[in-house]
């Protein structure tokens, strides 16, 4: 499974942007997809994740009310919308995909395959 973050960029504190998470797979459909952040210098913390089909979601408490997971399946691409952003929000951010038998998870040890990083800067 490949998977690909884009979207990021620099954003001033209060305004949206939204992330992609492309994947290169035919059973995209049949992996929960995770997103994660990591500020420099700190551990890779978990954001959202939503499930295969989209019906279900969680978040960290540090962006509830503020991010929105959701996915097209058909296009093979999952979204992080971000609302509201903050200067720490900052932080380069990653998809992650794993079966959804496994159910959702918050941790990175949790999920098989990563995309790499975009950056996502919030000035103040």
């Amino acid at each position: 499974v490949q998977l690909q973050a884009y979207g990021g960029g620099l954003v001033q504190a209060g305004g949206s942007l939204r992330l992609s998470c492309a994947a290169s797979i035919r059973t995209f459909s049949m992996h929960n997809i995770g997103w994660f952040r990591q500020a420099p210098g700190k551990e890779r913390d978990f954001v959202a994740a939503i499930t295969w089909s989209g019906g279900g979601t969680i978040y960290a408490d540090s962006v509830k009310g503020r991010f929105t997971a959701s996915r097209v399946n058909a296009a093979n691409t999952a979204y992080l919308q971000m609302n509201s952003l903050k200067p720490e929000d900052t932080a380069v951010y990653y998809c992650a995909a794993r079966h959804r038998d496994y159910g959702l998870g918050s941790s990175v040890y949790e999920y098989d395959y990563w995309g790499q990083g975009t950056q996502v800067t919030v000035s103040s």
